[in-house]
């Protein structure tokens, strides 16, 4: 299957799939890719208790993670090998023990080899737990998910 014959949502779909096989990260703090789509990603974390730092809620180094994987999934959606080139994260709730986090991430802009992406962060109430943007460069010619590796 020839990757130029793939609506957007397909590439988006091959993407999801190959990306999340090979990003260990995203699996060990069991993410789940929730929605995909041109653009646009949303994943989901439940916060373990290994997950606590020593104020009893969730460290924002992993929040960050999330709202980043979720970012990583979004910018990469076209197959075009993209990474972070910096963020920016505002918590403002503390996420607790049991909390299942949603990421939503959205292209904000995309201008040649960079783009802004904005995820929130909301916990199973829909209360708002942090505010990420992410800055992305885009690898010239590079797939994110070589057509190759289509099982």
């Amino acid at each position: 299957m020839s990757e130029s014959v793939l609506t957007p949502q397909q590439t988006a779909d091959f993407v999801r799939t190959g990306m999340f096989a090979r990003d260990r990260a995203t699996q060990s703090l069991g993410m789940q890719v929730t929605a995909m789509g041109p653009g646009q990603a949303t994943l989901t974390m439940t916060v373990r208790p290994d997950m606590l730092n020593g104020h009893a809620t969730c460290h924002g180094g992993l929040i960050t993670s999330l709202a980043d994987s979720a970012f990583a999934f979004a910018c990469n959606s076209g197959n075009q090998l993209t990474v972070a080139s910096g963020l920016s994260i505002d918590f403002v709730a503390p996420a607790r023990a049991g909390d299942v986090l949603t990421a939503s991430a959205q292209e904000a802009s995309q201008a040649g080899r960079t783009g802004v992406y904005d995820v929130q962060v909301r916990n199973q109430r829909n209360e708002l737990i942090a505010l990420f943007r992410g800055r992305s460069y885009r690898m010239q010619g590079k797939p994110a998910v070589p057509v190759a590796e289509a099982g």
